[in-house]
């Protein structure tokens, strides 16, 4: 049994680190030739990988593109599931939200030109709107349990409201990170764009 999960173990990361070879090769072509003009063939031969192997780990190019966003979904609940139990919804959400926050600066300006291609591009808005979407399944039943709510209620808007303020929030302060030409910390934009919204202490 312990070598079967090992085993499994063992591809799973292989797999990991697949997608995360193939999404950096994406990233690389679109900042260089652009979105459009980028093909899942010049991807292969960028990754040096065949049109099967791609379509094994990607459904699109679009979903390659954004790589490993939905483990980012998975790492924003457990943020905001650590936070202490009292502290208010508004807030523990923007707390949790640093871990996203750390993830876009950490590559500086490589991800804000990516993310500036992302914002500005429909078809990469859409899909990036789709993750926001998922992730609102993820962290409702936090921040109901926070507003004392019941997450299943699909009659109770409280929850739902709250997470769609702080990701439109992100998606504003991401829009203003893109478009100025003398870059400043994300954190302080969003703690802007949130604070606008409600108080943040």
């Amino acid at each position: 049994m312990g070598s079967k999960q090992a085993a499994r173990g063992v591809r799973a990361r292989a797999r990991q680190a697949m997608r995360a070879e193939v999404a950096a090769a994406v990233q690389d072509l679109v900042l260089e030739r652009g979105y459009q003009e980028t093909t899942v063939d010049d991807i292969c031969a960028a990754a040096e990988i065949s049109r099967s192997t791609f379509f094994r780990y990607f459904a699109s190019k679009e979903e390659a593109l954004f790589g490993m966003a939905a483990d980012a979904g998975e790492r924003l609940r457990e943020a905001l599931g650590a936070r202490p139990p009292g502290e208010a919804p508004w807030v523990a959400m923007r707390r949790a939200l640093d871990t996203l926050i750390e993830e876009y600066e950490g590559h500086d300006e490589r991800t804000r030109r990516l993310t500036g291609l992302i914002v500005s591009t429909p078809s990469l808005a859409a899909r990036h709107r789709e993750k926001n979407a998922r992730w609102h399944e993820l962290l409702r039943p936090e921040i109901a349990r926070r507003l004392g709510a019941d997450p299943a209620d699909p009659a109770d808007p409280r929850a739902h409201a709250v997470i769609a303020a702080a990701l439109g929030c992100v998606e504003a302060a991401l829009t203003a990170w893109t478009a100025r030409s003398r870059p400043q910390a994300l954190a302080e934009i969003l703690d802007s764009a949130m604070g606008a919204v409600g108080p943040l202490e």
